[in-house]
């Protein structure tokens, strides 16, 4: 799996602001997120096509979607945004 340097940004950003919101939530939303990216890894097709091949994966407990597409079977994380953010912010990333 390959996260894109803007991915990285968003779950940097994101795990900042909900550890100031309450210690070491920060770290379960990082779990909750690796619990997403390995059922992505396990089962990518299993995951709704929205645009030009680019999927979404819900993360359980947060509102936030793993954006992703496959290049050579492997799942490239394209930005894990809140739900609430503009769902086309992504789109600049798909190139």
């Amino acid at each position: 799996m390959i996260l894109l340097p803007e991915a990285e940004a968003d779950l940097a950003a994101a795990r900042d602001w909900y550890e100031r919101q309450h210690t070491g939530l920060g770290v379960e939303f990082l779990n909750r997120v690796g619990d997403t990216f390995r059922r992505i890894g396990l089962a990518p097709l299993m995951f709704a096509s929205i645009h030009r091949g680019v999927r979404r994966a819900f993360v359980h407990r947060f509102p936030y979607i793993a954006y992703f597409r496959l290049v050579d079977d492997e799942p490239v994380i394209l930005g894990v945004l809140h739900t609430r953010r503009d769902s086309e912010a992504w789109r600049s990333r798909i190139g």
